[in-house]
């Protein structure tokens, strides 16, 4: 059965892909307390994490996997990292097999966890990549230079004999983005990436992911996250994932437009205005957040058809005497994206 897709490019194009994930199936063993198994020793209790995924990813390509936490993205990455295997389904990694061909897989996929401890803190960046690059086997006439490439291009050349203990979170990301591309992946697979960073340091990072890694690196990048705003400003694709299943996949824009991008605040201190009232699909939003002392009201309000439909209805509210204040488009959470994917998504996909 085909995945549910955006229309208007959703899918990837039909050169081969680097990661090809097909109806990809894991469980586990649930644990039970001891009294139940003395009780009941041969019952086994399996939950599903991953269920039946079916999804590609191309060279050069950011896809997000956009889901709550125990969603099943963690256990996905896992599994195209060689760490756990399948139960059911087939994943290839630039055409290798992840069961039978794991060594290949494993020469050519880096991943990214987040709060990573395995960097020795009383070591600078360059001992550190230089540590690791002779685990992995790296050529001892290209240590050097793989080292001084990775940290030119993550920006820590200047951290000198700084100890790595005293790195910043945002840093710390860097320096496993650099120690994980000593190998030359072909796939970069990253776990919550910005999860420990301040939002200024979490926008710098995905800048440099986007602007650096994309531009100068041609592998494949997966990204798991519950952050909606990250999936969508970083990934050229995006893919729903809830209870273990891959709900729909499509490009930032068409996720955003399919979960809400058309709603607009307006920030007025004349709710009942007849032009709100008279547009339909208009909302006043009373809450401690969207409700400022001085009495400034958000109000939603739709814009279908993108940056041109919402300077339209800017303009029709100046014009009929509507006091703004603000006019920003609404952030979307990640609950409602969910919810509307599961409410249009096909029926056959939500049993």
């Amino acid at each position: 059965m085909s995945l549910p897709a955006f229309s208007g490019g959703g899918q990837p194009s039909q050169t081969t892909p680097l990661v090809s994930v097909r109806a990809l199936t894991k469980r586990f063993r649930v644990r039970r307390p001891w009294r139940d198994v003395q009780r009941h020793p041969f019952t086994r209790t399996m939950q599903t994490s991953v269920d039946g995924m079916t999804f590609d990813v191309q060279a050069g390509e950011f896809f997000g996997l956009l889901g709550p936490n125990g969603a099943g993205k963690t256990t996905l990455l896992k599994i195209l990292a060689t760490f756990i295997l399948p139960d059911e389904g087939e994943v290839r990694i630039d055409g290798f097999d992840v069961r039978r061909e794991a060594a290949q897989v494993r020469a050519r996929v880096a991943p990214v966890i987040a709060n990573e401890r395995s960097l020795y803190w009383r070591l600078t960046a360059k001992e550190n990549l230089e540590l690791f690059a002779h685990l992995w086997h790296v050529p001892s006439r290209d240590v050097a230079r793989r080292v001084a490439d990775a940290l030119q291009l993550v920006g820590l050349s200047d951290t000198g004999r700084k100890m790595v203990g005293q790195f910043s979170s945002g840093m710390l990301q860097r320096l496993l983005i650099a120690r994980a591309l000593l190998a030359e992946p072909r796939v970069l697979l990253l776990d919550e990436p910005t999860r420990s960073l301040d939002p200024v340091s979490a926008r710098e990072f995905r800048q440099f992911l986007r602007d650096e890694l994309a531009a100068r690196r041609n592998c494949a990048v997966v990204i798991a996250t519950h952050n909606a705003d990250e999936a969508l400003e970083l990934c050229s694709r995006v893919g729903v994932v809830h209870a273990g299943r891959l709900l729909a996949v499509g490009t930032a824009r068409e996720l955003a437009q399919r979960s809400g991008d058309d709603r607009y605040i307006v920030w007025t201190d004349a709710p009942d205005h007849p032009a709100l009232r008279n547009r339909a699909g208009t909302m006043v939003l009373r809450n401690a957040q969207q409700e400022s002392t001085n009495g400034w009201v958000a109000v939603s309000v739709h814009a279908a058809g993108g940056e041109r439909a919402s300077a339209a209805v800017l303009a029709e509210l100046i014009q009929a005497g509507v006091p703004v204040a603000r006019f920003e488009r609404a952030t979307v959470s990640l609950a409602e994206l969910i919810e509307t994917v599961i409410r249009t998504a096909p029926q056959d996909r939500q049993t």
